[in-house]
């Protein structure tokens, strides 16, 4: 019973782990660009553009091109 209790809880920890990550991810790219973690979100969200952390965090993990594009789209449109 006691397990199953900590599965349950550590399944829910986990998704909120994973999204704090993709935060701190965003934050030191931003930051290394310049902009906060907040003015970097701000920006897609008044671009339209709709990806989300973990997308975002992908990118810039793995293809930084298409993220070094997608930040200038999102500060031009500012």
């Amino acid at each position: 019973m006691r397990a199953m209790a900590y599965a349950t809880r550590d399944r829910k920890v986990k998704k909120r782990t994973a999204r704090s990550l993709w935060i701190v991810r965003l934050n030191a790219v931003a930051r290394a660009r310049g902009l906060t973690y907040s003015q970097l979100m701000a920006a897609f969200r008044r671009a339209n553009i709709g990806l989300d952390r973990k997308q975002l965090s992908e990118l810039a993990l793995h293809d930084e091109a298409t993220f070094n594009q997608l930040v200038q789209t999102a500060t031009a449109a500012n």
